[in-house]
Parts: C-alpha cells; structure tokens; sequence
C-alpha cells in the first residue's frame, strides 16, 4: 500500500460566483480516490496580477491535502476540476472560473514541460503565500529559505508600502 503524503495546493476565481467555484472545488477534491482535504485557509479577496486590463477581484485560498496519488495524478484531477467548473483557458493570465495550482509535494522535485514543483512562483505571490501562511506558517520555502509566514509578511509590506 502507498502511504499518504502532503501536497500543498493554491485556488483561486474571478468570474461566476467565486466562492462557490472554490467551495465545490474543494468537494470535488476532498471526493477524489486516495486524497483527503485536511485544512483549508479562509478566502482572500485579491487584485488580479498581469493578464489583460478590467478582469474582476480574485478570491484566492489553500488548501492542504494528504494524498496517495502521484503528483501527475494530482495535477491530472486539479485539471479535471477546473474543467468542470467552466474553466476556459482562452488568453493567458485570463479570467477564470477556477485555477487549482500544485505548489509543493512532499519529498518531490519536478521539473517537465507539464509540472514543476515546487512551484516556480510562489514564493513571490502574496495571494498565494498569504493563505497557506495560515496553514502551514513554518513551512520553509524551498528558493528563498524563509517561512511561509515571513515571507508573506514580507510581500505584504512591499506591496503596502510600494
């Protein structure tokens, strides 16, 4: 038997009735064969970062998972997920009903035209950093050596202060 392993995973919306696409995003994991939600952050309302001008506010979040699925199983269903709910991806960084993004998997490195992990971009990502801050506050961050929470205290201040 596999055992069961922790993935950190980020979710985000800003088209259709936001909450509700992360709110049964998370159902929609939580009901997938061999993966468990164990937390998940409270939602946070953000600017959309690069894509095209006049796109909504996202709702971002986390969640932790414990899984026995594959990293590549795991992206396959955050896809599935995302397809399901109506997300359509027509113009890159585009308004979305649904983004699910795999940022780390316990004891994996990957780097494939498909999948990098850890993710190459969310130790500069305040709407990502500052969700799992709540969950996972010690968590060191791979590139940079902070914790979560420092770092996205950190990217708080830049952005308040900018």
């Amino acid at each position: 038997m596999t055992s069961e392993r922790r993935a950190l995973i980020a979710l985000g919306s800003n088209l259709g009735e936001r909450e509700r696409n992360l709110q049964r995003a998370l159902e929609l994991l939580g009901s997938t064969e061999g993966l468990r939600v164990t937390q998940r952050s409270s939602w946070h309302e953000t600017a959309p970062v690069g894509g095209p001008p006049g796109q909504g506010d996202f709702l971002n979040g986390a969640c932790e998972v414990m899984t026995t699925c594959t990293p590549e199983e795991l992206l396959v269903r955050c896809l599935e997920i995302e397809a399901a709910l109506g997300r359509v991806r027509a113009e890159l960084n585009g308004p979305r009903s649904l983004d699910l993004d795999l940022l780390w998997f316990e004891g994996e490195v990957r780097d494939t035209p498909s999948l990098t992990l850890p993710h190459p971009r969310w130790e500069e990502r305040a709407f990502v950093l500052a969700p799992l801050a709540e969950l996972v506050p010690l968590q060191l961050l791979p590139r940079c050596g902070e914790t979560v929470a420092a770092r996205a205290a950190a990217l708080e201040t830049r952005e308040v202060h900018t």
